[in-house]
């Protein structure tokens, strides 16, 4: 972060460490007064607001060292939930305190320009995402960013676990369960990944990365012609 030691323990001295949180535990509900950020130490967590339809659109799933809560600054309210999706460890920062050290800290308020900055570019990035990919192209590029997020914290970017279910990734990346328990099939098939329920092996990300960008149904139609 750029921060020196003595930064770091005046940052580190206003962060509230909560007891081990558990699936289906809430860190806050749409409508909830603005109070903290949320950093997820270990586990992971999903965002979503309610759906035209009467049910939930997922908004996004947050990973370890990623920050939750930064849209409700504005507004000073939530306008969507976050519900934790595996046993997680969180960390809640008041945003007040938090607010009073940016102001005296240069690199923290720098820092925090900079993770307002990549959320604007992850919001554009999935627009980009569901206007102009199709199916196949959603569900690689989630895979890739679940492999890329994983592998910046040092975890394993081809080994990991989904917390998820296939519905949530469906809703997250506006396909049918159907379509995604399908591609799941279609790419262990074609020999891009393995899959054992939740446990995902990739096995070949640079043909996922392919997939994204436009040239997978070329390589599919070659395969069917071998």
């Amino acid at each position: 972060m750029g921060l020196v030691a003595e930064d770091v323990e005046r940052l580190d001295d206003i962060v509230k460490r909560t007891r081990p949180l558990h699936r289906g535990d809430f860190l806050f509900r749409e409508g909830d007064r603005f109070r903290s950020l949320y950093v997820v130490k270990t586990g992971s967590v999903k965002t979503f607001a309610p759906s035209p339809e009467g049910g939930e659109q997922v908004l996004g799933f947050h990973l370890p060292g990623e920050i939750i809560g930064m849209d409700a600054i504005d507004k000073d309210a939530h306008a969507c939930s976050a519900k934790v999706l595996e046993t997680s460890a969180i960390c809640e920062i008041p945003f007040s305190r938090l607010e009073e050290l940016t102001s005296i800290i240069p690199s923290l308020q720098h820092q925090m320009y900079r993770l307002l900055s990549k959320e604007i570019a992850q919001d554009t990035d999935m627009l980009l995402l569901l206007g102009k990919k199709n199916a196949e192209e959603r569900l690689a590029a989630f895979l890739l960013s679940l492999s890329q997020r994983l592998h910046k914290r040092g975890l394993s970017p081809s080994d990991f676990y989904l917390s998820m279910s296939r519905h949530e990734i469906g809703n997250y990346l506006g396909l049918a369960v159907e379509t995604v328990s399908r591609l799941f099939t279609r790419f262990q098939e074609d020999g891009l990944m393995r899959v054992d329920r939740k446990h995902i092996q990739l096995l070949d990300l640079t043909a996922l990365e392919s997939l994204v960008g436009g040239s997978g149904q070329g390589r599919r139609q070659q395969q069917q012609q071998t």
